[in-house]
C-alpha cells in the first residue's frame, strides 16, 4: 500500500523504492510473524509479562548469535550497558546502538546479530545502552538512560565525529529524541544516524497506520495505542517532539539513512520524518524495502537484508568516511 509520501510521477532525491525481491525466506520469516503474532492478544497492563515471554521465544526460534563477538558490560555512570566488539573492530568507529523493543522489552540475540553484521563490514564496535523499560520506567527513563550513554561516550574520549547513532523501532525514536536532546543541550552531535522503522508519531496520524494494518504482520493499532500507553500515560505529551519526533526541528542533525518496509503501519512514521528533515537541509537518504515487514533487517539471511546492509556500509563510507574492511 502506498504511502502519502510515496512518489507519484517523479521520486525526491533522497528516496530509494527497493523492488520486492520475492524471496521464500521472506515469506517464511513473515509466516513465522503470523504465527507468532501479537495482533491476535488482548492488551491489558497485565500481559507484559507474557508478552515478553512470547518475544523471547521469537528471539529463541528466529534470532541468529552474533558470532565471533565478545560482548562486556559497561557502566556508563548509572547506565548499565554492553560493547560488542569483533575482530575487525577498530576504537575510532563507534555504534551507540539503541535497540527497539516497543519501549519494553529487548531481543538480544536478534539484535546483537544485526549490529555485528554492520560491525565486520565497517570495522566498528558498537556501545548498546540497557535502557530501562516500560512500565516499570516509564518516560522518560529510557530517553535519559540513552543521553546519559551518549554524553558518557564523548566523556571518555570517544569524539563525536567518529560515532554513529543507530536504533530500529524504538530505539529508531530514542535516536532521534538523544540527538534533538543533545543539540539542545550543546552537545557535538554524531557524524550520522541510522533509522530502522523508526516509531516517530505516537498519535498514528500517518495514513500506513490506517491502510496497512491488515498487512502488517506485526502491529494492530489496538497493540501499538498500548505499547504507547505503557511507555506514557499522558496523551497531552504524544505530540511532543521528545515523545514523537517527527514534531520536533529538524536543522542541524547530521546525515540520515532511514530504512522501512512498505508493508508497515509505521512506514509514514518514516516517510514523512525523512521528508521533514530534508526540507530542514538535512542530508538524507530513505529507502523503503516493497513488500517488507517491520525491521526486517534483524533477519540475517533473508536476501533483502543483505541488501539493506550492503545500503548502511554505503551509507557510512559515504557520509562518515568508515571504509568496508571486508
Amino acid at each position: 500500500m502506498e504511502s502519502e509520501f510515496a512518489p507519484k510521477i517523479s521520486a525526491p532525491p533522497y528516496y530509494r523504492l527497493v523492488p520486492h525481491m520475492g524471496s521464500e525466506s521472506a515469506q517464511f520469516i513473515i509466516d513465522n510473524l503470523l504465527r507468532f503474532s501479537f495482533k491476535r492478544m488482548s492488551f491489558s497492563n497485565d500481559v507484559i509479562h507474557e508478552l515478553r515471554k512470547r518475544i523471547a521465544m521469537v528471539d529463541h526460534n528466529l534470532g541468529q548469535s552474533a558470532a565471533k563477538a565478545r560482548i562486556t558490560r559497561q557502566d556508563c555512570d548509572e547506565v548499565r550497558a554492553e560493547w560488542l566488539e569483533v575482530p575487525q573492530s577498530r576504537l575510532d568507529r563507534v555504534f551507540l546502538y539503541l535497540h527497539g523493543g516497543a519501549f519494553c522489552f529487548r531481543i538480544p540475540r536478534t539484535q546483537s546479530a544485526m549490529i555485528a553484521r554492520w560491525c565486520r563490514t565497517s570495522g566498528a564496535r558498537a556501545l548498546m545502552p540497557v535502557y530501562r523499560l516500560a512500565p516499570e520506567h516509564p518516560y522518560p527513563a529510557a530517553s535519559d538512560d540513552c543521553l546519559a550513554a551518549y554524553r558518557w561516550l564523548l566523556n571518555n574520549g570517544v569524539p563525536a565525529h567518529n560515532i554513529v547513532i543507530c536504533g530500529d523501532s524504538a530505539g529508531g525514536n530514542l535516536s532521534l529524541v538523544t540527538l534533538m536532546r543533545a543539540r539542545a543541550e550543546g552537545l557535538p552531535l554524531p557524524v550520522a544516524a541510522i533509522l530502522l522503522s523508526p516509531a516517530t508519531d505516537f498519535s498514528l496520524s500517518g495514513r500506513s497506520a490506517a491502510v496497512n494494518e491488515a498487512s502488517d504482520p506485526m502491529f494492530s493499532t489496538a497493540m501499538l495505542r498500548w505499547f504507547g500507553e505503557m511507555y506514557l500515560s499522558e496523551p497531552e505529551l504524544h505530540l511532543t517532539p521528545l515523545v514523537s519526533p517527527l514534531t520536533g526541528d529538524f536543522t542541524g542533525m547530521p546525515p540520515m539513512l532511514f530504512q522501512v518496509g512498505s508493508n508497515e503501519m509505521l512506514l509514514d512514521d518514516s516517510t514523512r520524518a525523512a521528508a521533514k528533515a530534508h526540507g530542514s537541509g538535512v542530508d538524507v537518504q530513505l529507502d523503503v524495502f516493497d513488500g517488507m515487514p517491520h525491521v526486517f533487517q534483524a533477519i540475517g539471511q533473508l536476501p533483502e537484508s543483505k541488501l539493506a546492509d550492503k545500503y548502511v556500509a554505503e551509507f557510512l563510507e559515504t557520509r562518515a568516511g568508515w571504509g568496508r574492511v571486508q
